[in-house]
């Protein structure tokens, strides 16, 4: 038996309520897939998340035999997420600390562009 079988066989996807997700952690399928479809490796993403390769498998296994289900829920969950309403103290937050990223992100680019005009 080769080992992406053998491996897909000893880890679980599990339903609780939350969507599929790996069995003995709360990491559901729409997280690994969020890396994946960033070309991500699945050891890379185990190393992220602190799993075995074959817990990863697992989920990107699921992911491919379900693939229509899990597009259709995770674009559920992104809608979601984009039109939910944080109360003003945590939107304040949230637009302060997004604020603080872009400018280190903009102090960043600035940087390397002046490494490659010297």
């Amino acid at each position: 038996m080769d080992c992406h079988r053998e491996c897909a066989m000893s880890a679980k996807i599990i339903h609780r309520g939350r969507g599929p997700e790996i069995e003995g952690t709360r990491i559901t399928v729409y997280d690994v897939w969020d890396y994946a479809r960033q070309g991500w490796h699945r050891d890379r993403i185990a190393a992220l998340f602190r799993l075995s390769s074959r817990d990863i498998q697992a989920a990107l296994d699921y992911i491919t035999q379900h693939q229509d289900d899990v597009a259709a829920q995770y674009q559920r969950i992104r809608d979601r997420q984009r039109h939910y309403q944080y109360p003003p103290d945590v939107a304040a937050k949230i637009s302060a600390s997004q604020q603080r990223a872009q400018a280190r992100l903009a102090a960043r680019q600035a940087a390397h562009a002046v490494e490659h005009v010297e």
